[in-house]
């Protein structure tokens, strides 16, 4: 998979880069309920986000999607909870499991203390698993939450696992990219970490190159029927001391590395990105002070401009080598893009285009 853009990566290549996130999974597969979904859940820092909250910036490029809890970080710039990553359906579940989880640390959150807003995102995996078998619990969420780490596996696992991606098998994939300060020292980081579920098949670009659209005419990648439905959910993770404003705006530039890979943000695609920063926290509780933060001055932006569309179009395209093909709902089958390529005959436009291992 070759490395997208000037930007030095860092040493996982991973949204985990970001000092403090960390990513967990629980992966749900039933063949015989056809069952294949899951929770992702993605921790700003190891304490309590309710308490010590991290400031946020919401961008919806397309607003076709059912998650929750966007409205209040759009208005309040902060996230509270952590972040997670579900099918459609589960949404409902998947939030009250956060608010029991709040409750269950804070009693006095919802009575003399604010109401937890529970952040949970989705995307549509009904294409390879039942959503009608509402599969996802509690305990699922919480295994996802218990099991986050800086070390997580990528591809069809978690919220990944019945995702689909420009007509082959999508997922979870991350990214990071580095960025130096005035001196020319590497000093900052930004991480990606998308669900990728968007997207045609002969819209697929790798590296500016048309992919898609070559495995159609090779005869690997059959054509799309029909409009597209999928969604993508983006995540952007700094260490540099940006406010809700500044992170809005990072996560708008999610869009550019979307956009790199072939996506048009279609009629039917949920397409969000949100962006967080763990530089510094702010505090839930009125009697404690708000912290005294020197921002990074917005002149200083574009470099984090061009790492947050590096990352996220690297992580897109992580996402499609490390997920493996899956047969799911009704018999339908997406193949993995790793698995397509290495079944494939190769030739000159395959060994430039993926020159280096994942």
């Amino acid at each position: 998979m070759p490395h997208i853009g000037a930007l030095p990566a860092g040493a996982r290549n991973a949204i985990t880069d970001v000092a403090g996130v960390m990513v967990g999974h629980a992966t749900l597969d039933d063949p015989e309920q056809e069952v294949h979904t899951g929770v992702t859940v993605v921790r700003p820092h190891a304490g309590s986000p309710y308490l010590q909250r991290v400031p946020a910036g919401v961008a919806v490029l397309n607003g076709f999607g059912k998650s929750l809890g966007l409205m209040q970080v759009e208005e309040l710039g902060v996230l509270e909870s952590p972040i997670a990553l579900t099918n459609t359906f589960a949404v409902p579940a998947v939030a009250e499991a956060q608010m029991r989880q709040c409750i269950a640390a804070h009693p006095e959150c919802g009575r003399g203390w604010p109401s937890l807003n529970p952040l949970v995102l989705e995307c549509n995996d009904g294409f390879l698993s039942d959503m009608q078998r509402f599969a996802v619990g509690e305990a699922d969420y919480l295994a996802a939450w218990q099991a986050a780490t800086t070390g997580f596996a990528q591809g069809a696992v978690g919220a990944g696992r019945g995702m689909s991606c420009h007509g082959l098998k999508g997922g979870i994939g991350s990214a990071s990219r580095r960025i130096a300060d005035e001196t020319g020292t590497l000093r900052w980081t930004v991480g990606a970490l998308v669900l990728s579920n968007q997207g045609r098949p002969e819209q697929l670009q790798v590296a500016g190159r048309p992919l898609g659209a070559w495995l159609q005419q090779s005869g690997a990648l059959a054509p799309a029927t029909g409009p597209e439905r999928g969604s993508i959910l983006m995540l952007l993770a700094t260490d540099a001391p940006l406010d809700a404003r500044q992170l809005r705006r990072l996560a708008l530039r999610a869009g550019a590395g979307l956009a790199r890979t072939g996506s048009v943000f279609g009629h039917g695609s949920g397409d969000i990105a949100l962006a967080l920063s763990t530089a510094y926290t702010l505090p839930q509780l009125a009697a404690q002070p708000m912290p005294a933060v020197a921002l990074l001055h917005d002149a200083r932006l574009d470099s984090f401009f061009q790492a947050a569309a590096d990352s996220v179009e690297q992580a897109i395209l992580s996402s499609l080598w490390h997920a493996s093909t899956l047969r799911g709902r009704a018999g339908h089958v997406r193949r993995g893009l790793g698995e397509l390529l290495a079944d494939w005959p190769a030739d000159a436009f395959t060994r430039s285009l993926l020159p280096v291992s994942a």
